[in-house]
């Protein structure tokens, strides 16, 4: 690959050895040098392909240039779409959105109407996601030394799916790759030597398949240079599962024989060679160090060699920052990317980095990316990313209202400035709002570095729920229609994630009286749980499977407070520089000195007592 021609058609994806580092990083640097030439080919190559679909052919009347794409194919939400990717579930043909063969559905962590949004995806677009992990293996390794002397224990999960009426499956973007021909028929890279044998991270018993992955990682524990998963949240449940299994495991190292209930067929085969025979003296230190009183620096305790834990910690998985630093060690956190269904966008070329100092690259070839601007909502001029949830309006609602404000392309973003990620890609999304809203922080290159800010309207997230103000508005008025029909009134409420356990969990702070008085009412405990589980029945299903079949979310909790401590709180907004003419009590709370105010006033607490219903649709 040359600068006079920065990437190869059809696709744009140059070929290279992944265990090549130096023509990797000659495919970055050339990628990021010319990001206007391939942001223009790229935006070329997908109007030409799809320019006659009964999408884009409404909007361009044949023509194929891209002002004429810019100016009349509108800018949508998923709500525009949906009723075309419904069609396509249904059983009609591609060519609604995609010139390319549309093979399966992407399930996003985000819902529409309570059910999985669905992303179109193409044979192509699993080469391109190839390419993208490849390039992540050169920019690791210019920062860390020697990682093809070991393996790396990821812990990776697929999930349920399910069969659309059209007969394509529908399944969330890692269970596509990780079930897909590139990964299980990938070329051997010496930088990327799993512990986990395949037949364990595609085994659908999530239970089995942590068990295995924990046990093919703890036998091989000497030759582990890197450990992680894809989300914080995926890795500190692992952590929690190994402090409730661990004897069990030591048990199975002793022997050289895995748990009778390991019956996944695929799983007991690998894991047995893995085994391969009994291993008393390991068994015994890792006993040593799950026996400890304190979990303090275990990662570092029973993987010596581990140089650093990957994993995603930002946005909503920044919370559990401070839980993954008590188990590390000391070792460096790595959030490597930036991807979601929709598409996967950018790379972090400074993986050593602080966490809240963590940028991505976008990457030019991935898509066409454009950025709605984000109007900056405190009046005394502060951003409104540091509101903490205590802000003087809920400014995390209406960052971008105006559908007529004109998109910003790539290689005119202004640093410090905040956008919301725009995408056109090569699988049928035109003009797309992501959601997300981004930060510029600085350049590579040519190329812009975002910091991910937040997810637009979500106000709670424990692993990959997403809840809106709206959603929570929504499930707890079926809630309090419980209670007020024992003449009780809910006067104030709020929320926030409680991640100080493992899974974390929903709390919502309610403020109760009784009808006629000021007094707070008796609460039968049976009602006050039968509000805490139809608030989590009128969640979506999302949360409802995290909490179902994942486990990764636990029982939904209603903290009943004083009289008072919504008052409480608007005093400590204010003091904070909230103008009392324009507070509304923020409907999730992220201050921890907000927190303490609510729970120094709480009452009496509740729990819900059963899992909500889920069923793969």
């Amino acid at each position: 690959m040359t600068r006079g021609n920065p990437c190869q058609l059809p696709g744009m994806l140059p070929n290279y050895d992944p265990n090549d580092n130096e023509a990797g990083m000659k495919i970055l640097e050339d990628l990021t040098e010319n990001v206007e030439q391939i942001q223009q080919r790229v935006l070329e190559e997908i109007i030409t392909r799809n320019a006659r679909t009964d999408y884009l052919k409404g909007f361009l009347d044949g023509q194929f240039d891209k002002q004429v794409f810019k100016k009349t194919v509108p800018v949508v939400n998923y709500e525009d779409i949906k009723p075309y990717i419904e069609r396509i579930a249904n059983g009609d043909s591609s060519n609604i959105i995609s010139a390319e063969p549309i093979i399966e559905l992407l399930t996003s962590s985000g819902t529409s109407g309570g059910q999985p949004k669905m992303m179109p995806s193409t044979a192509e677009d699993l080469h391109r996601k190839t390419f993208f992990y490849n390039l992540l293996v050169p920019v690791m390794n210019k920062y860390v030394d020697g990682l093809d002397e070991g393996k790396a224990m990821y812990l990776l999960f697929v999930k349920p799916e399910t069969k659309t009426p059209s007969g394509l499956m529908a399944r969330p973007v890692l269970t596509s790759y990780y079930k897909s021909n590139n990964f299980q028929n990938r070329p051997f890279n010496r930088f990327n030597v799993f512990t986990s044998p395949d037949e364990t991270i595609l085994c659908s018993d999530s239970k089995q398949s942590m068990y295995c992955q924990l046990l093919c990682g703890l036998v091989q524990r000497q030759e582990v240079l890197r450990v992680g998963a894809v989300f914080a949240s995926a890795f500190l449940r692992a952590i929690k599962f190994l402090e409730d299994n661990w004897k069990e495991l030591c048990s199975n190292i002793r022997t050289g024989h895995v748990s009778d209930w390991i019956t996944d067929p695929g799983c007991r085969k690998v894991v047995s060679l893995v085994l391969n025979k009994p291993k008393p003296e390991l068994a015994d230190l890792i006993e040593h160090e799950c026996s400890s009183k304190s979990w303090e620096g275990i990662i570092k305790k029973l993987w010596p060699r581990t140089k650093y834990i990957e994993v995603i910690v930002t946005g909503s998985m920044a919370q559990y920052v401070s839980t993954l630093e008590y188990y590390s060690g000391g070792l460096p956190l790595v959030s490597t990317m930036y991807a979601s269904s929709e598409c996967y966008f950018g790379i972090n070329f400074k993986p050593l980095s602080k966490p809240w100092d963590v940028s991505y690259t976008l990457i030019p070839n991935m898509a066409y990316f454009e950025f709605l601007p984000v109007k900056e909502k405190n009046e005394d001029g502060a951003q409104y990313v540091q509101c903490n949830g205590v802000c003087k309006e809920n400014c995390m609602e209406k960052e971008t209202e105006k559908e007529d404000v004109e998109t910003v392309e790539l290689v005119d973003v202004k640093l410090g400035q905040y956008y919301e990620l725009v995408v056109t890609t090569f699988t049928g999304l035109y003009r797309y709002r992501v959601g997300d809203i981004l930060m510029v922080t600085g350049f590579h290159n040519k190329a812009p570095q975002f910091r991910f800010v937040h997810r637009r309207n979500v106000v709670l997230s424990i692993d990959t729920d997403k809840t809106s103000e709206e959603d929570l508005l929504k499930a707890v008025t079926k809630a309090k229609v419980i209670v007020e029909s024992l003449g009780i009134l809910l006067i104030e409420y709020t929320s926030y994630a409680d991640t100080s356990s493992i899974p974390g969990h929903y709390v919502l702070f309610w403020e109760l009286t009784s009808k006629g008085n000021n007094h707070l009412p008796v609460l039968d405990p049976k009602i006050m749980e039968q509000c805490c589980s139809t608030v989590e029945e009128s969640l979506d299903s999302v949360y409802r499977r995290c909490r179902r079949k994942d486990n990764s979310i636990g029982p939904l909790e209603i903290r009943v407070v004083q009289h008072g401590t919504f008052d409480a709180l608007m005093d400590f907004c204010v003091s904070q520089g909230s103008s009392v003419n324009q507070y509304k009590t923020p409907r999730c709370i992220k201050s921890g000195e907000a927190i303490n105010i609510l729970d120094s006033r709480v009452v009496t607490r509740f729990f819900s007592q059963k899992a909500p219903f889920w069923e793969l649709v």
